[in-house]
C-alpha cells in the first residue's frame, strides 16, 4: 500500500507542513500561540547569474509577485 501523501500527489515535505499546523492548531490557547511562532519561518533564495550572486529575496515574497504576474498575464 503506498502512503497516503503519495497517493493524495503532494510531497512529503508539504505533508510534513500540513501536519504540523494541524497539531498547532489543536493545542490550548497559551502553547498554541507559542507553538505557532515557532512554525513561522522566512526561506531566502538569490539567483545566481554568471558565476555571480543576485540579490537576496523572500521566497513568499518572490511567489506572491510571481502570481500576481501570471494572473495580469492570463487576464489578457
Amino acid at each position: 500500500m503506498a502512503f497516503a501523501w503519495k497517493a493524495a500527489g503532494i510531497s512529503y515535505n508539504r505533508y510534513l507542513a500540513i501536519a504540523a499546523r494541524v497539531v498547532r492548531r489543536s493545542l490550548q490557547e497559551g502553547p498554541r500561540l507559542q507553538a505557532e511562532r515557532r512554525g513561522e519561518m522566512d526561506l531566502r533564495f538569490a539567483k545566481w547569474q554568471n558565476g555571480k550572486q543576485g540579490e537576496n529575496r523572500s521566497l513568499g515574497e518572490a511567489n506572491a509577485e510571481a502570481a500576481t504576474e501570471l494572473a495580469s498575464q492570463e487576464a489578457k
